[in-house]
Formats: C-alpha cells, sequence, structure tokens
C-alpha cells in the first residue's frame, strides 16, 4: 500500500516543481548570461558576442595595478571564514551544553543578554569596536577582524546549541555517569554525536557568514595585505579610471564558487538547523 502511494504523492508535487521551476528561470538565465559576459567579447549595443576571450579572467594570473593578489585574498578569505567557524563552534558547543543541562546561576539572565547582544547590529557597533582594535594593536589585522566578527555570531550560535543539547534525552548522560565517565567524557562521546546535525549546520551557516562578510573586514582590515574578496570586489566599484564591469562579473563569480561547492555538499545540514537535536 505505502509503494502505491508514493508515485501519486510524486504526482501532486509535479505542480510545485513546475511553478517554482517558472519563477526561479529569469534568475537561471541572468547567471548564464553573467557568465557568457565573462568569457566573450560583446559590443554594448549587440545582443550576441562577437568572439571568445578569457582576458576578464586575467586577474588569476596577473595582478591588477593598484590590487591586491587575488590569491593572498583569497587565502585571507578563507583564513577569515574557517577561524571564525572554528571558535563559533567551539565557544557555541560548550556554552550551549552548560546553558541547556547545568545549574548555572542567573541562567535565564545570561540567556536574555544573548539575546540582546544578537539584536545590535554590527554597524551599530563599528566606531567602538574600532577604537578598541587601534588601542590593544589589532586593527588592520586578521586576527583582529576574526575576534570581532565570531563574537558578534556567537549569540545565535549560542541559542541554536542550546536548542540542539535541549533535544537529547538525560537517559543517554545519565546512562555514561553509571558507567563512571567523567561530565566531560559524557558531553564528548554520548552528547556531540546526537547533536552531529546541529554542529554541521551551524558550521555551514557560520562559514558562509564569515565568506559574504563586508563590512567588518572594510572598516577593521582595510590594506592590502589583509583584504578579503567582498573588499577586493568592491574596490572595483571605487576605481573610476581603470573600470571594466566585465572583470567586475568574472571576479563575482570567482566568489560566488567556493559558496555553491560548499551549499552543494552541506545543505542537507543546514536544512535540519530548524529540526532540533536527534532523539537517539
Amino acid at each position: 500500500m505505502a509503494e502505491r502511494s508514493q508515485p501519486s504523492a510524486n504526482y501532486r508535487s509535479w505542480p510545485v516543481i513546475s511553478a517554482l521551476t517558472i519563477v526561479s528561470l529569469p534568475l537561471l538565465l541572468m547567471y548564464v548570461y553573467l557568465f557568457l559576459d565573462t568569457v566573450t567579447v560583446k559590443q554594448p549595443d549587440a545582443l550576441l558576442p562577437s568572439g571568445v576571450t578569457l582576458d576578464h579572467w586575467r586577474f588569476l594570473w596577473q595582478t591588477t595595478a593598484g590590487k591586491a593578489n587575488i590569491w593572498q585574498v583569497t587565502v585571507n578569505t578563507l583564513l577569515f571564514a574557517t577561524c571564525t567557524t572554528s571558535v563559533v563552534l567551539i565557544v557555541s558547543s560548550m556554552a550551549g551544553y552548560v546553558l541547556s543541562r547545568l545549574n548555572v546561576p542567573a541562567r535565564g539572565f545570561f540567556l536574555a543578554g544573548v539575546m540582546v547582544l544578537h539584536a545590535f547590529p554590527s554597524v551599530t557597533l563599528i566606531i567602538a569596536i574600532f577604537i578598541v582594535l587601534q588601542m590593544i594593536g589589532l586593527y588592520n589585522s586578521l586576527i583582529g577582524v576574526i575576534l570581532v566578527k565570531a563574537a558578534i555570531d556567537l549569540p545565535l550560535g549560542i541559542w541554536l546549541m542550546k536548542g540542539f543539547y535541549d533535544t537529547v534525552p538525560w537517559e543517554i548522560e545519565m546512562a555514561g555517569v553509571v558507567d563512571g565517565a567523567s561530565r566531560f567524557r559524557v558531553w564528548r562521546s554520548l552528547v556531540l554525536p546526537q547533536v552531529k546535525p546541529g554542529i554541521m549546520a551551524l558550521g555551514l551557516f557560520s562559514f558562509l557568514s564569515g565568506w559574504g562578510e563586508f563590512i567588518l573586514p572594510q572598516v577593521l582590515a582595510p590594506g592590502n595585505q589583509v583584504q578579503v574578496l567582498s573588499v577586493y570586489l568592491a574596490g572595483f566599484l571605487a576605481d573610476d579610471n581603470n573600470y571594466d564591469f566585465n572583470m567586475f562579473k568574472a571576479v563575482g563569480l570567482f566568489y560566488l564558487f567556493p559558496v555553491l561547492i560548499a551549499y552543494a555538499l552541506f545543505n542537507k545540514y543546514l536544512m535540519n538547523i530548524y529540526g532540533g537535536g536527534s532523539k537517539g
């Protein structure tokens, strides 16, 4: 009976898939034309290209005058996103467990404070953060902007991980404690595997957030040696004397590729971020 109902369910989903395909078609066509513009030569008033060229991708093998090397910028962006993600995951996984399981004094006040911190947009804190980083000598450095970005993302990460820990049954931990395992061993060996979907989803969310961050690197790390891809891309719009719109498109696609790859590999974990942890 279940096998006969499956084709019917698939048949009912076709109208939704068709409608989404039609709605998404203009966006898909825009991306196709965006890619074609980066590998072809076309007159401004022409509809079809007149030739093929890789000149718009020359930033991959030669450094544009007045700009940083694209590969150094890419490494900076990868370090920024990866280190931010690591800090958010480590602190959130520990703090979320403490808030979910332990009888911490003023826990409700702390949780409320975390939500209040998350309510402030980073742009409203940028002047104060700028002054602090200058005072401690971390202005125009990757370390400084990584710490700031991680601190801004931590409130959401802590709340999400607490929600996943809340869904893990107490019996799993009690079994480990009865067997003589320490609280840390119980957390690491028994509880963390139960919230793996949450960790993966939070990691992907943090990485994508760090990869796409613009305001913080632009203000706190503007130098060429610590520049990230979002700032590098924005530099094309500010260069009025040597403006190459097709190269701007090519850099945008180069900036987009890692995001598409990460989403294609880990999107199932991102969807689980709304579902809570596993019951075991």
